[in-house]
């Protein structure tokens, strides 16, 4: 069971998740909060698998409460919902450790194989803002002695999956793409956040776009 504590500031927005929600048999809503402190303090009282939340809330906004909430529950996995794909916050969160980022009026069908596939330890960005976010996140010129010294690290079947990676693919897309197994696919993936010291794959991705990684795919 999937256990999810919705976070929006609006009631029927969040009123109307739960009742999609309901009838899921493998999901749960645990809790709702209106704004930020409140989702901090629902995440340690209620423990949920997964944060749905939004961005924009008075008081402490969805990327102060991502912050937060990660910092106090290190594997505590944080979805954004937000309705605008270029909203500069939406950055901001996925750096300060959310884990996918979906666009409100995303189809329900996607919107429950967003939320267990994050669950899963999975990440999850919106197709139609990936290469946004790798614009935002523009690559330097060349990589910092310290990230050249990470990227040193990699083999390069690494080298190819976190580009792949930065190109929001799954695991099983990945292993598609290189004709490998879902599962080989998990371990390399594994050892790419391991050495690079990445939270994530949110985290990963981030990286492959501001060192240019993701624009040599």
């Amino acid at each position: 069971m999937i256990r999810v504590l919705l976070v929006d500031d609006q009631h029927l927005v969040r009123e109307g998740i739960a009742r999609l929600l309901r009838d899921v048999p493998d999901i749960e809503v645990v809790g709702e909060a209106a704004d930020g402190p409140s989702a901090v303090e629902q995440s340690l009282a209620t423990l949920p698998d997964l944060v749905l939340m939004d961005v924009r809330m008075p008081g402490m906004d969805g990327v102060d409460a991502t912050a937060h909430i990660v910092h106090d529950r290190p594997d505590a996995r944080v979805l954004i919902l937000t309705t605008f794909d270029l909203d500069e916050a939406v950055h901001r969160a996925l750096q300060a450790g959310a884990s996918g980022f979906l666009l409100k009026d995303t189809p329900y069908d996607q919107l429950l194989h967003a939320i267990r596939v994050v669950a899963a330890g999975d990440c999850v960005l919106a197709p139609s803002v990936t290469r946004r976010l790798i614009e935002h996140f523009a690559p330097q010129p060349t990589p910092t002695s310290s990230e050249a010294a990470l990227l040193d690290r990699l083999t390069n079947r690494e080298h190819q999956v976190l580009q792949l990676i930065a190109q929001g693919l799954s695991n099983a897309e990945i292993g598609r793409v290189i004709f490998l197994s879902e599962a080989t696919i998990k371990t390399h993936v594994g050892r790419v956040l391991s050495k690079l010291g990445c939270r994530d794959r949110v985290q990963a991705a981030i990286f492959a776009m501001r060192t240019g990684l993701a624009d040599r795919a």
